[in-house]
């Protein structure tokens, strides 16, 4: 279902869901506090800033809570359609739903991924929500203005984004971190990748989704005030064999 819903649908949903459960919606989602819960999830969704609190505020006088909510407006139609089909969802299935939509793959991961212990929230701020941030705010930056934008997440090539004019391009990998500093991790590929391109690489931080989002951004971060140092891990390959 999560591939048919629009933005805005996303959105009434995860107010909806933080609406009924609250607390124990953001402890299973992994956030701190609400505001970095409405940061990131804000991005993730693509919706303003602040929708997803409106949509929660509207649904509070709906559910038992402290908030004042909306008490004095009638809820919106299409509002008031989310509330009578998802109300008596039990909280196992919403969470399911809602993290299906806010993670790329969630069906295949639940399979596939080895480490469970990762939260929603972390792997939204250093992933999702950051890129959706980046997509926003990139026309901001003086060297990228008039460029196109390529989403290039999917394809594994040691960038998120590639912004081109004409003959002109550059790379740009994203990450994201919860405060105002935090470590910063650049795979094989994508050190491979800013080593060969230099300039035309950009590392681009997202920073402070607890509070505020902001960010800095660093061109041939290998050759910046960065300092990356290598990391060798031996990793543990099991297999399995039979005899026919």
């Amino acid at each position: 279902m999560g591939n048919k819903l629009s933005c805005r649908d996303k959105a009434i949903l995860v107010g909806l869901y933080l609406s009924r459960f609250d607390d124990e919606g953001l402890t299973e989602l992994g956030f701190d506090g609400i505001i970095q819960a409405f940061n990131v999830l804000d991005y993730s969704v693509g919706v303003k800033p602040a929708s997803i609190k409106n949509y929660r505020d509207e649904f509070d006088p709906y559910f038992p809570n402290p908030r004042k909510g909306w008490h004095n407006r009638t809820l919106r139609d299409y509002c008031k359609k989310f509330l009578d089909d998802f109300s008596a969802v039990n909280f196992d299935d919403f969470t399911e739903l809602i993290k299906s939509f806010l993670i790329p793959n969630y069906e295949i991961e639940k399979i596939e991924r080895k480490d469970k212990s990762e939260s929603v929230a972390k792997r939204l701020i250093t992933g999702k929500s950051a890129e959706e941030y980046f997509k926003i705010n990139y026309p901001t930056i003086n060297q990228f203005n008039g460029y196109e934008l390529h989403d290039t997440t999917s394809l594994a090539c040691g960038f998120d984004f590639r912004l081109s004019q004409s003959a002109d391009f550059y790379c740009v990998e994203v990450k994201g971190l919860n405060s105002n500093t935090g470590n910063i991790l650049m795979t094989e590929k994508e050190f491979f990748v800013a080593n060969k391109l230099k300039r035309q690489y950009c590392r681009f931080v997202v920073m402070n989704f607890a509070e505020k989002p902001y960010h800095e951004y660093f061109f041939d971060p290998l050759g910046s005030r960065l300092d990356f140092r290598k990391v060798e891990r031996t990793v543990k390959q099991i297999s399995y064999t039979t005899l026919l």
